[in-house]
């Protein structure tokens, strides 16, 4: 993985043009941020988890180690364990140049009809939150940032793209909304991607309630928030809110 030297963040955007800034809000293609050459800004490279790092091809890539699926981590209790999990998937993240790991995934199995459940810990957010934030934890402690996801209420396949979570507040702290709170707590990662589906009624990748007020403002967290692959739906308001990339290379805001 290349390095680069450290630099002033404010500086480099008072350098920035407007193109480059707008530039900056979505990936150049499917897994890298766009490069600026002349402030020797990076091409950012995210890489699919959660079981394992994909690299940047869907088909004939490079072989990657096979971890356990998050539910069969979740079954273990053990956080030393999943926090050495973590960190080798760091370690290959670097063998292949990424700087961004797209998971862990801490959604609640609630629903049988969740394709991606496997993917998730447990139904109990206490477990779910403690086993995420040990991933979190592992594969950042090797340099490499974690993205934690699907933010929030991504639980169903049926109509993935729209279907809207109708939940109490109530539940939606305690159970919903729980994992990533306790990750956030005690691990603090780097990256949020926020779901396909609506909660409440609004998409979630539109919700200054969920994004600003809640994430940043009430939990006092301070990282990058993506959307999901083809997750924006209205750029205006998804700016608004508090989302800062759209994911991948540009489809509604530019």
């Amino acid at each position: 993985m290349s390095t680069t030297k450290n630099f002033n963040v404010d500086e480099i955007l008072s350098e920035l043009t407007l193109k480059e800034k707008v530039a900056l809000l979505s990936l150049h293609d499917s897994w890298h941020l766009t490069e600026i050459p002349r402030l020797s800004i990076p091409p950012i490279r995210l890489s699919d988890g959660p079981n394992g790092v994909r690299g940047t091809t869907f088909y004939n890539g490079i072989k990657s180690a096979c971890f356990s699926c998050g539910t069969g981590l979740g079954s273990t209790w053990d956080t030393e364990l999943l926090e050495k999990a973590g960190h080798l998937m760091s370690i290959e993240a670097r063998h292949k140049g990424v700087h961004c790991i797209l998971g862990p995934t801490c959604n609640i199995q609630r629903s049988p009809l969740g394709g991606r459940g496997f993917e998730s810990f447990s139904e109990d957010p206490y477990l779910s939150g403690m086993a995420a934030a040990s991933i979190v934890k592992g594969i950042q402690s090797g340099g490499v940032a974690a993205t934690i996801k699907h933010f929030v209420c991504n639980d169903f396949e049926d109509q993935r793209n729209s279907v809207n979570a109708i939940v109490s507040e109530r539940a939606l702290r305690e159970v919903y909304l729980m994992p990533f709170q306790l990750a956030t707590k005690y691990a603090n990662p780097k990256s949020f991607m926020t779901c396909y589906n609506r909660v409440q009624g609004e998409h979630v990748s539109n919700s200054k309630k969920l994004i600003t007020d809640l994430l940043r403002k009430e939990w006092g967290w301070d990282g990058l928030v993506m959307s999901d692959w083809f997750g924006v739906y209205n750029c205006e308001k998804s700016l608004e809110a508090g989302l800062d990339l759209e994911c991948p290379d540009s489809t509604i805001c530019h």
